[in-house]
């Protein structure tokens, strides 16, 4: 399961007005008609996807219920996922590494 919360870069307690910001920023940055990324499609779906579910109180409650029953496997992934999706929001690509 994505984690809704890395995509937009802001803390699972974010409030509706946080979460809002940090789509506005997101799609603004990665709309198709504005970027030349490659990925910019796909990555503009995932942040809409995240918007709509976390700004939907019932759908919210219901996946963060679903996200605080998983196992996490790997938390140093899960960690790297968590600085990563920070990074974007600001701007800044930090590359990926195949090992991780």
């Amino acid at each position: 399961m994505e984690n809704l919360y890395h995509i937009l870069g802001i803390a699972s307690n974010a409030s509706t007005e946080e979460i809002k910001k940090a789509y506005r920023s997101l799609a603004m940055r990665h709309h198709p008609d504005r970027s030349t990324d490659a990925n910019a499609q796909s990555k503009f779906n995932a942040i809409k996807s995240a918007y709509e579910l976390l700004t939907n109180p019932k759908k919210r409650a219901e996946y963060n219920q679903r996200l605080s029953n998983r196992i996490i496997l790997d938390s140093e992934k899960e960690s790297r996922a968590l600085w990563l999706a920070l990074f974007e929001r600001c701007g800044v690509e930090i590359p990926h590494h195949s090992s991780h």
